[in-house]
């Protein structure tokens, strides 16, 4: 009995989201065996919008694929495929947009440069095993996966009494900012009697912000999100902590 199980060719798919323009998750397995193999999880960002988009997806931490094929083609022409660009996993890339947040994982990544705007496309990711593949295919606009990284060397100075002066510069890897201005929210967070608090300021069109009435001898910590302008995709993650304390007011 188990030998023809063993044997039996098995198909999975299963559909998340398929509804006109919306976005579409479609997951395929296909098994020479009982055990379908692992299903790659695709992730889609772009980091500089419109140029150049990134997909990641992790590495199975078991019985890794033997090769991974990518391709990508526009919604209303899937007959013409192009080949993605594929990264390995653990290796060294000299495109900056390529980086992605460090992670225990394994990342494989997949460039797809030059996309079109306001247009809907199809990317297919599979995992080709001895014993089969599996696809993942998801379909997306790039007005709705824009995402910058975050700002960098974020800093903060004292400002006349009880106000900080706090600056910061645009994520380097935004290549189009005189095209598409990013707009700022700045988090800042205390202690008050042993809990955090926390409030969010903006959005700031500029890269500075002058924050008021702060409590003299408070520490404080801030950090700092960019979005694109007009509002497309997310805010970036936030961007890494700078705590100072505000001077207390002379006598």
């Amino acid at each position: 009995m188990a030998a023809m199980v063993d044997s039996v060719f098995v198909t999975v798919i299963l559909v998340l989201c398929a509804l006109g323009g919306q976005t579409l998750e479609l997951l395929r397995v296909t098994a020479t065996s009982g055990n379908p193999p692992s299903t790659p999880m695709v992730h889609c960002r772009c980091a500089s919008y419109p140029n150049v988009t990134l997909c990641s997806w992790p590495e199975p931490p078991h019985s890794p694929p033997t090769r991974y094929i990518a391709t990508y083609s526009e919604r209303h022409r899937q007959t013409v495929t192009e080949e993605c660009r594929v990264i390995e996993a653990g290796s060294e890339s000299s495109d900056p947009s390529a980086a992605s947040t460090p992670s225990s994982e394994q990342l494989w990544h997949c460039v797809l440069p030059n996309l079109k705007l306001l247009t809907d496309y199809i990317l297919n990711i599979t995992a080709v095993y001895s014993g089969g593949s599996s696809s993942h295919l998801s379909s997306f606009m790039l007005e709705e996966i824009v995402k910058p990284d975050p700002p960098v060397d974020v800093r903060v100075s004292p400002h006349e009494t009880r106000n900080l002066l706090l600056r910061w510069s645009p994520p380097p890897t935004w290549a189009n900012l005189d095209i598409f201005p990013l707009k700022y929210q700045v988090l800042y967070q205390w202690d008050h009697r042993g809990t955090t608090k926390s409030a969010t300021l903006g959005p700031f069109e500029s890269t500075f912000a002058e924050l008021k009435g702060l409590s003299p001898g408070r520490s404080y910590l801030f950090q700092v999100c960019a979005k694109e302008l007009l509002g497309l995709g997310e805010c970036s993650d936030w961007s890494s902590p700078v705590k100072i304390t505000v001077p207390k007011t002379k006598p």
